[in-house]
């Protein structure tokens, strides 16, 4: 049986976020065009949904998955 990704957390100093601006926080990607592009290509999931919108607001706990990578968000 192989281990599940570890969850990064990701601290935001808020309540809320925009995915594109946490993308970019936790260093999934490094610009606004990768994170459009990324994105709109559905690469990006949100709780194990891929998600299309770059303006939807995460809130603590939210589980963003990139590239293999899982990230978590926190307060």
């Amino acid at each position: 049986m192989t281990n599940p990704t570890p969850i990064e957390d990701v601290p935001i100093g808020g309540e809320v976020i925009r995915l594109g601006q946490f993308l970019k926080l936790a260093g999934l990607l490094d610009s606004g065009g990768n994170v459009k592009v990324a994105i709109a290509e559905g690469d990006v999931a949100v709780n194990g949904e891929v998600d299309r919108r770059r303006g939807r607001q995460l809130q603590p706990g939210d589980i963003v998955t990139f590239d293999g990578r899982r990230v978590r968000v926190c307060s």
